[in-house]
């Protein structure tokens, strides 16, 4: 008869993956995320026409996610910290997918009162939005030990390229085929659906049916906050001046606006590069959705490949402050690249030009990991709050900025070169600014 206790000893050395199924669930929800974010940049052409809209109005109606998401940081964090990620993020997923799919019932007012209503459901959308990222920080920390966060960190990451590369042409396709309308419900649709799932396959580390003594072992051991989704310290009070010493700290600082130059890339992606495709480089609509995928195939491909040499980086000994700060200073200066497009015609040289900006943005996107880092403990939700909102002060500015650039300039060349300094701004930062990176430790009044 086999021995029970043997067989139950063995159990305990075997191993789970259960962080890398959270870590797939992390990739789903954040791809649907950043697809309802760019479902305007498809669809604002066909919209433009129909409404009228010139370049500024429809940059101020590119930034009205933008404006609600920065706003709803702060609360977002203190909500994942005092409730904890599983629940905060249930209910973020199903409002931001209610508003996505009600773009697509305001499309149906009359012009005049559509692009005002409109702008509103955009503004629910970024503030139901808001505590994704933050919880996509927490649960990486929860569920990673340091050596694996900037692989886990970059895949999450990589999926705002993946959202462009599986949406953009579906997107494209139900504006050409059966109006921009279209858009909005299916994607709503999809996410109310994601949402539910959630709820049932999402467990905190210690609780969760299907890990392993021995996995739970591997992350606390390796520096995973495993108890960070715990009630008792989700409902924890937060630490008096918590907000204040984020601030005052050189570091911190350094980070949060290294965060605001990368996120300015994100957004021109984002938003102006199909109507770029479109207008200034004489694509169809449907053509500039297939052919906005390939840089976001070359964004995927680098976001996951910086995340995969930072921590290389680190197994082999080297400090995490090198680790990390290598490929953000490589990535921004390829990213850089973009500018070189002022200068050539050819409609496939800019778009290998623009892969490999894209793929060196994916590359130096690294600030979550770093995030995950060096949030304190007892403020890990808020502290990706404060960074998500500096980050996303660029989803207000960049889109605008664009506008204003366009509108007087009649081409994208400035834009250009506004995209480009920000790169160059976000190195600065991180070489001058940020100095070793570490866990902050709060200190107590």
């Amino acid at each position: 008869m086999e021995d029970v206790s043997a067989v139950s000893s063995a159990g305990e050395r075997t191993r789970s993956r259960v962080r890398y199924f959270v870590l797939f669930m992390l990739f789903v929800v954040t791809t649907l995320n950043y697809a309802d974010r760019a479902t305007l940049s498809i669809t604002s052409s066909s919209m433009q026409k129909e409404l009228g809209l010139d370049p500024v109005q429809l940059g101020y109606l590119f930034s009205a996610f933008a404006w609600a998401y920065v706003a709803g940081q702060i609360p977002g964090g203190w909500l994942l910290d005092r409730f904890g990620t599983k629940t905060v993020y249930a209910w973020s997923i199903a409002l931001w997918s209610f508003f996505t799919l009600l773009q697509g019932v305001v499309g149906a007012l009359p012009v005049a009162v559509l692009a005002g209503a409109f702008f509103l459901c955009r503004l629910m959308v970024g503030f139901a939005e808001a505590p994704s990222f933050p919880g996509n920080s927490r649960l990486v920390a929860a569920w990673f030990p340091t050596a694996e966060r900037g692989t886990a960190a970059a895949i999450f990451n990589s999926s705002q390229y993946f959202a462009t590369v599986l949406f953009a042409p579906l997107m494209a396709y139900l504006t050409h085929a059966h109006g921009w309308r279209s858009v909005y419900f299916v994607m709503g649709g999809l996410g109310l659906v994601l949402a539910a799932v959630w709820l049932v396959v999402i467990h905190e580390p210690k609780s969760h049916p299907r890990i392993s003594r021995a996995e739970l072992e591997h992350i606390e051991r390796g520096g995973g906050l495993v108890s960070l989704e715990q009630k008792a310290v989700a409902k924890a009070p937060i630490p008096r001046g918590a907000l204040k010493q984020l601030l005052a700290n050189r570091m911190m600082m350094g980070i949060y606006v290294g965060q605001y130059c990368i996120t300015t890339l994100t957004y021109f992606f984002l938003t102006w590069f199909p109507v770029y495709l479109v207008q200034e480089r004489g694509m169809s609509i449907l053509k500039a959705g297939f052919v906005a995928s390939l840089p976001a195939v070359a964004g995927f491909i680098g976001g996951v490949l910086g995340g995969v040499v930072s921590d290389g980086l680190v197994r082999r000994g080297h400090s995490l402050t090198f680790a990390r700060k290598t490929p953000i200073v490589i990535g921004m200066l390829m990213s850089t690249s973009m500018v070189v497009c002022n200068y050539v015609d050819s409609q496939w040289l800019v778009v290998a030009i623009m892969s490999l900006s894209f793929f060196g943005k994916g590359v130096g996107a690294l600030g979550w990991a770093v995030m995950s880092d060096t949030a304190p403990k007892q403020v890990a939700g808020l502290s990706g709050g404060v960074f998500n909102t500096f980050g996303n002060l660029a989803g207000i500015t960049t889109p605008i900025v664009i506008g204003y650039l366009v509108k007087e300039s009649g081409s994208f060349a400035a834009a250009l070169v506004f995209v480009g300094a920000n790169a160059l701004l976000a190195i600065v930062c991180y070489l001058l600014v940020v100095g070793e990176i570490r866990r902050l430790e709060l200190k107590q009044a």
